[in-house]
């Protein structure tokens, strides 16, 4: 819709400023079971107009209401009481709120039916059906972009639930923000996924900039600590008591400290999502932000992430839990590099992205370069025509016969440049580039990867559309979401051939580069 492209030309900062700015003029209310939706609102308009509502379900009703003006919430709460139950509360007053009926049964007739806004996506089987009655691949791809990507009611969820976390970090830190970043604010986030969330104190340090006049220099004086890394353990580690103790619907709080990234897992019950919270990670918001700004380029874009990730899950080569398979972000990463590898390419590399940075977009953090063009206008649109169709099988295509051994994934270079190291699968970070975001891929989930792409690729190219239609058969994409069953194994086992030989050249390569104890060990095993 023009609406949703409007939304689309704002700046990754524009955005979630905005969106900050919505939260804190929400609240979240459980209602009664027997609800009529026109009483309610034109209760709560007694306190003030009201810019948008929905309704979900998440055990029981509840509506999201976010007012014109800040005000309006104050006035509320002066009309909400404490709760009456036999055991102690806590006495902090959040924008969460429980609305019972006076007299449920002379009300209970006058309960209408309201509209509840879908929080997760359908199932695949579902899925699979819809895609059968689509006219082409590339209808198929969108019908899945829409049934899968965050709605605008999901993500205004999202910026509720950091909205109120942040309500609790300002008892400590009134100038400190929580926002969302990954795939909440970066177009590719998925309904189900998890929200994490930063605390931020960057705003702190631009007004300690501004203190510059008069004759004094001036500073807070301030707690001292030996690192960074035990300043944030020791916030993270309040902040998670704090959430674990005193926030309303906070639950399964885990203060995760001595991780390379220190942070709190909770469960947010009131919005239904598992939330990660960390302290201020910058790289982390600007991978955030040129994710943001490749899926608003190009709506091949996202179409092409949502059914590459799709794909993966169904066939067991991503997985919610971290070990050796590919990630969803390396995946993403491998689909924009394939991208920026079209001729013309579909996106720009971050190299060129870079050359249209204006002062405002150089940033440079913990001494890496992360500097590129915040204003999408200043982009020009690609000349690529390519459809949907011939993208998902080139993408298998590509990928299926991509020399692993030798090559690794440059986004900033935008081509394939020699592995610096013997890792079997090798994505340089974008920013710090002395990383590889891939290094947990094991040789096994790589080569799984490999026949799966292989086998996607023959399937597009080989597959009788009519025929499978006529035999009510799923045919294009949702073929290729139902698992490869032992009818296929035979084919997968074929399309590994080859794949064998460059495991052992690989093996051989990196023995090489160990010693003879080591050698000893490789073959004992």
């Amino acid at each position: 819709t023009d609406a949703e492209v409007s939304i689309r030309k704002k700046t990754f900062t524009e955005v979630q400023t905005e969106r900050l700015e919505q939260a804190e003029r929400t609240v979240l209310i459980k209602c009664p079971p027997k609800l009529n939706e026109k009483k309610l609102l034109q209760y709560l308009s007694s306190h003030g107009n009201i810019n948008s509502h929905f309704f979900f379900e998440n055990r029981g009703i509840h509506a999201l209401i976010e007012f014109s003006e800040k005000d309006s919430i104050a006035s509320l709460q002066d009309a909400v009481g404490v709760p009456s139950a036999a055991e102690h509360v806590v006495p902090f007053k959040s924008r969460l709120l429980t609305f019972t009926l006076k007299n449920p049964v002379s009300q209970a007739a006058e309960e209408t039916p309201v509209h509840l806004s879908p929080q997760s996506h359908i199932p695949v089987k579902e899925l699979i059906q819809k895609l059968c009655h689509a006219d082409s691949i590339s209808s198929q791809m969108y019908i899945l972009l829409n049934e899968y990507q965050l709605t605008e009611e999901n993500t205004k969820l999202r910026f509720l639930a950091c909205s109120l976390v942040r309500d609790f970090t300002r008892a400590y830190f009134p100038d400190s923000t929580v926002k969302p970043f990954g795939s909440s604010v970066n177009t590719f986030g998925k309904l189900g996924c998890d929200v994490d969330m930063f605390l931020d104190f960057h705003d702190i340090r631009k007004h300690a900039t501004k203190m510059k006049k008069g004759p004094f220099e001036m500073e807070y004086q301030m707690k001292r600590l030996p690192s960074e890394r035990l300043a944030t353990q020791k916030i993270l580690s309040v902040i998670g008591d704090c959430l674990d103790n005193f926030a309303p619907g906070c639950v399964s709080v885990q203060k995760i400290l001595n991780a390379r990234c220190p942070l709190v897992k909770f469960s947010h019950q009131p919005t239904g999502f598992q939330c990660d919270l960390s302290v201020s990670n910058s790289i982390a918001i600007k991978s955030s932000e040129l994710l943001y700004i490749y899926g608003c380029l190009d709506s091949r874009v996202r179409a092409l992430v949502f059914c590459v990730r799709c794909w993966a899950r169904i066939h067991g080569l991503t997985n919610s839990v971290p070990g050796t398979w590919i990630t969803n972000f390396s995946l993403t990463m491998m689909v924009m590099f394939f991208l920026q590898k079209r001729s013309p390419p579909i996106i720009p590399t971050l190299d060129q992205l870079k050359e249209l940075a204006d002062e405002g977009d150089k940033h440079v953090i913990g001494g890496y370069d992360c500097s590129f063009v915040s204003d999408l206008s200043k982009i020009k649109p690609t000349k690529n025509t390519e459809t949907l169709d011939v993208l998902l099988g080139d993408f298998f295509e590509y990928f299926g016969n991509f020399d692993f051994r030798r090559n690794s994934i440059n986004l900033r270079k935008g081509k394939e440049v020699n592995k610096p190291e013997s890792s079997p699968l090798y994505i340089w970070n974008p920013f710090e580039q002395d990383l590889n975001i891939s290094k947990n891929v094991n040789q096994p989930q790589l080569e799984k990867f490999v026949a799966m792409a292989r086998e996607s690729a023959w399937i597009l190219q080989k597959e009788d559309k009519t025929q499978r239609v006529i035999n009510k058969e799923p045919w294009g994409l949702a073929a290729l979401l139902i698992p490869f069953g032992k009818s296929n194994h035979s084919k997968v086992k074929n399309r590994m051939k080859g794949i064998g030989s460059e495991t052992i050249r690989s093996l051989l390569d990196s023995l090489k580069l160990n010693n003879a104890s080591n050698l000893q060990k490789a073959v004992g095993k």
